[in-house]
């Protein structure tokens, strides 16, 4: 073998850069910490500014690169955009401007909705902005351009899922064991009624095209039916991550021992720690605040 092809690197312990709109995004870091145990994680969470979905495309990419820049700042060796409706308006952006590498959700969702569908017809389940920017429509489109997507608009489920985390029920369950807090008769109703658009479109497979979403699976799938798979992205975005990291000669030692931080812009450090204990699936350990002004000063530099 030619030496010269071989990264001069042979491990980085350096840690994944992972941002979302507030809690979301944890399902991703879940997905990350448990498939590459080795790996450091630093997370921020904008939970000041959550949601995004009703936002401007132009803000959602200021925040994000804000977030970017801050990361950077931190010495992390790739960021995952863990939000849809950023990957959405930023990811192409902060690919250009950041000068680590970037990745977002999107796409590896749109691989894990075409590796399922049999009947070709996806639905993709997403915020205001994430629908409207057609990123889910052209990212599957771009791999069977025969698919027919259908998107709906979910502007309610990001409010519901940081609403029920906020009531503190949580506290005595554990997610994925026990998902009780998210599966209520009024949560039920107002999933069915968001997706009543997509009811009678004969889609095999929905998307879950927000990092909250994930979290009101028990009720999608009710309201969906047994015929219709539910997918979301962070597996598969998972799998694309410890591809980059492998092939750039970046994934972590195997005798070292991961180091799990988290920022958030919220003002509640205590609230911030139990819901994200919650969707992480283990104790927030190291919490910092991070102002707003802070952000905003880093992406003006």
């Amino acid at each position: 073998m030619d030496d010269r092809c071989v990264s001069p690197l042979a491990y980085d312990n350096r840690p994944i850069g992972v941002f979302d709109s507030g809690l979301g995004g944890l399902t991703v870091a879940r997905s990350i910490a448990t498939s590459l145990s080795h790996e450091s994680i630093y997370y921020v969470g904008d939970t000041k500014r959550c949601p995004y979905g009703p936002r401007s495309e132009n803000e959602v990419r200021t925040f994000a690169l804000q977030a970017g820049r801050w990361l950077e700042a931190h010495d992390v060796k790739i960021i995952v955009i863990a939000c849809n409706t950023a990957t959405a308006a930023a990811l192409t952006v902060a690919q250009q401007t950041l000068d680590v590498p970037v990745i977002g959700v999107i796409a590896p969702g749109a691989r894990a909705a075409i590796n399922t569908t049999r009947t070709r017809k996806v639905g993709v389940l997403a915020t205001e902005l994430t629908v409207r920017s057609g990123a889910y429509t052209r990212a599957i489109q771009s791999l069977d351009a025969g698919v027919d997507v259908y998107g709906c608009p979910a502007p309610s489920f990001v409010n519901i899922v940081e609403r029920e985390l906020a009531t503190g029920a949580h506290l005595q369950e554990r997610w994925l064991e026990d998902g009780d807090i998210f599966d209520t008769p009024e949560i039920r109703f107002e999933v069915a009624r968001t997706l009543s658009p997509i009811a009678d479109t004969e889609v095999d497979t929905v998307v879950l095209g927000c990092t909250h979403f994930p979290l009101l699976a028990g009720p999608i799938r009710h309201a969906l039916g047994t015929g219709v798979r539910v997918v979301s992205s962070a597996e598969e975005t998972t799998r694309e991550l410890k591809d980059i990291l492998h092939r750039r000669g970046q994934l972590a030692a195997a005798d070292v021992e991961p180091q799990h931080r988290f920022a958030t812009t919220s003002d509640n450090i205590a609230e911030f720690a139990a819901a994200g204990s919650f969707i992480f699936g283990q104790p927030l350990k190291s919490i910092v605040h991070v102002d707003l002004g802070e952000l905003e000063e880093m992406y003006r530099r």
